[in-house]
């Protein structure tokens, strides 16, 4: 059975025949405008804003240097109004929620430590006031917020617990007496760290601490702390560190903050999902504890999907310019004697670089589905609490996946790109060491996968509720005779059968969308069919006994919430083609899909052959037809990166700005004119070979 409820419907569109024409063309702006998405005009003047000097990224500044010059940025940023969009329109927004997220992440282009020090200021603390409070927060304190007259911190993260935030130690207990809270920090784990805006910058904060009130813990709720005074001095009872030089991000001062019996004023505590009155009495209109935690949460979702949104744009900026690169560099004279081979018709250079670029695509599209849902969540057009699961469940598959391709992006086009890449100015190291930390905050990535994983097994036991045991049992032994199916080689050998005509028909089999869906679709529903046989009865045993077992298959959880992600693109991307109204662009992206598709299915094709899914004749077409359509995809490679609509002002690399083109023609041209001119030096290999052949005439005559 398929797993669906915890992705967005999606019926896979009907199969356009496509015939494959070497003559088609990509419609450039066409596809551009359709990878701009619903919030296009958004887009395009974020990207201007992205393109002012100003805002750039300055390499070689000193800790202190960036850092100031990314606090400045943040004024210019209120001036040009551009973070404003998701608040209310009351204060001066728009309530504009994805719109607010389309054009944030486009700050990535600019300065990666830019975006994320915005984040923090808008996109967490600000959004911690926005989400967690009341229409009585909003009017204190989202003004000063918004124009940066409170710059602010989230200090949810703790030393000792950063993954794990339902066991956050630092407490805030309710006093009668004075009407308010002590914040404490009881331990040195429980500090937090890494909060952006702490070292420096950040004159109040929204702290995250276990509620307790009448010797009850309430768990995890967020209070609105003042910091520091007008001279950036720590109010009594507050003390921090700075966490230093970092491995990137340095334009943020991340430092660490700890509190000494601070009192925090009642009306303080952000109350929308929990409250506490004049005499101590906790009440929220979220009666489970459980619940109450993960909705306050939810409503800080947006960290995640604005960070899928900034890795794709890395991404696209990688692959732009690499691609760039690869066709105006020469190297090596291997089909011409008196002229080198542009890289990129190398096939080991596509292979480098179109598989990227097709999950790049895929993951571009998966993310406007992303914003779209957050979107409906947020506005309130679609909020119901299954609404809110989806949405934070499609965040958590989608942010890994993307945050580690812009990582390998990075590293494969630096590496693609020779020396150059590894120069500062072509900026792939440097946006690496930037992104780097992507993976890790909001939401380690292998925690969001397990997230993702234990949603699919609910949704998996979902379909069992109230059914009796004769239809499980059958069940039961259905899926254990098609596993057995699958193992023997019965269905393995109907289909090499079936596969025996030639490569070509197994070839085009492979390239059928629906094959391609049933492939990726069945490997997910094994995969979590499996797992749940495995921990079936899990929770009936003891706690301790109950983790190990949920231990030993912690390896598999991720690989089927990874796989669950991955088929979540690759329908994401079909359901884009269905958009595409000229037929040229729509056959090169059905080559890119297929490349995507097949390229997953290749990566995984041990699964697929252990599990009898592929016989080895089909297996054995995979490779060769993935290199058909490297090749095809060749001559629209360009086209493709132009597509992402990024100039040279967002470039910014040496190697991008036709400086290598330019290169390349003079030193052909000089090959050129030392050739007509009689002059050249004779190469001594040619001499030799002369010499054989004046040898051999006169052996002859």
């Amino acid at each position: 059975m398929t797993q669906t409820a915890a992705r967005p419907e999606l019926a896979v569109p009907a199969t356009v025949t496509i015939h494959d024409d070497d003559t088609a063309v990509v419609d450039v702006a066409a596809l551009g405008e359709q990878l701009l998405g619903r919030w296009a005009e958004t887009r395009r003047k974020a990207r201007a804003l992205a393109a002012d000097p100003e805002l750039h990224k300055r390499e070689g500044l000193t800790l202190a240097e960036h850092r100031a010059r990314c606090l400045g940025q943040l004024h210019m940023l209120v001036e040009s109004k551009a973070v404003h969009r998701a608040f209310p329109a009351a204060l001066g927004g728009s309530d504009d929620h994805g719109g607010n997220i389309a054009g944030f992440e486009e700050l990535v282009v600019a300065d990666p430590s830019l975006q994320i020090k915005a984040g923090v200021q808008w996109g967490l603390f600000g959004a911690a006031v926005l989400h967690l409070g009341t229409e009585e927060h909003h009017k204190r304190w989202l003004p000063g917020i918004m124009n940066m007259d409170i710059p602010g911190c989230f200090a949810m993260t703790e030393t000792g617990h950063g993954s794990d935030v339902a066991s956050i130690a630092t407490t805030a207990t309710f006093q009668p007496d004075s009407d308010g809270f002590l914040l404490n920090t009881p331990f040195r784990a429980a500090w937090k760290d890494y909060i952006g805006n702490a070292a420096q910058d950040g004159r109040a904060a929204v702290v995250f601490a276990q509620l307790i009130t009448r010797g009850v813990n309430h768990g995890v709720h967020a209070f609105y702390v003042p910091l520091r005074n007008d001279k950036g001095e720590f109010l009594e009872g507050i003390g921090g560190e700075d966490d230093g030089l970092k491995g990137g991000l340095n334009g943020i001062d991340n430092g660490r903050l700890h509190f000494t019996q601070v009192h925090v004023p009642r009306e303080n505590l952000l109350n929308r999902y929990g409250s506490v009155t004049e005499e101590g009495e906790y009440s929220s209109p979220i009666a489970s504890p459980g619940r109450r935690f993960f909705t306050m949460l939810g409503t800080l979702v947006q960290g995640r999907v604005s960070l899928d949104g900034a890795a794709v744009a890395a991404s696209k900026i990688a692959l732009k310019t690499a691609i760039q690169y690869s066709v105006e560099r020469r190297q090596f004279t291997t089909s011409s004697e008196f002229s080198e081979e542009v890289l990129l018709d190398y096939q080991l250079h596509q292979r480098r670089l179109f598989p990227r670029l097709a999950r790049t695509y895929a993951a571009s599209f998966a993310h406007e589905e992303l914003l779209e849902k957050f979107d409906g969540v947020f506005s309130g057009r679609h909020d119901t609490d299954e609404d809110r699961q989806d949405l934070e469940t499609l965040a958590a598959a989608l942010k890994p996946l993307s945050t580690w391709h812009a990582l390998d992006t990075l590293q494969e086009c630096r590496e693609a790109c020779g020396g150059a890449g590894f120069l500062t100015e072509n900026r792939f190291t440097s946006l690496r060491a930037d992104l780097d930390i992507y993976t890790t905050f909001e939401g380690d990535n292998n925690v969001l996968l397990q997230l993702v994983a234990k949603r699919l097994l609910a949704d998996y036991a979902k379909e069992f509720q109230g059914v009796d045991f004769g239809v499980l049992a059958r069940f039961v032994a259905t899926q254990a005779a098609d596993r057995t199916l699958h193992r023997t080689g019965l269905r393995q050998v109907l289909q090499t059968v079936v596969d025996t005509g030639s490569e070509r028909k197994s070839a085009i089999a492979l390239r059928d969308e629906r094959t391609q869906h049933e492939l990726l679709c069945g490997r997910v529903d094994t995969m979590v069919g499996e797992l749940a046989a495995a921990l079936r009865g899990a929770k009936r045993l003891p706690p301790a006994d109950a983790a190990a077992v949920f231990n030993q298959h912690q390896n598999e959880l991720i690989e089927a919430a990874r796989a669950h992600a991955e088929l979540l693109q690759w329908e994401a991307f079909t359901s884009a083609l269905g958009k595409v109204q000229d037929a040229g662009t729509r056959q090169v992206l059905t080559w890119l899909r297929d490349l995507f598709g097949l390229g997953l299915i290749e990566d995984n094709l041990g699964w697929y052959l252990m599990n009898g899914r592929l016989s080895a004749q089909r297996a054995r077409t995979l490779g060769p037809y993935i290199n058909r359509l490297l090749l095809k995809l060749r001559p629209h490679a360009v086209d493709l990166v132009d597509a992402f609509g990024y100039g040279p002002e967002h470039l910014r690399a040496a190697i991008a700005s036709g400086a290598e083109r330019r290169r390349q023609d003079e030193s052909r041209a000089y090959a050129r004119t030392q050739r007509a001119s009689g002059d050249a030096p004779v190469d001594e290999k040619t001499m030799i070979a002369r010499r054989a052949e004046d040898a051999a005439t006169t052996a002859t005559s």
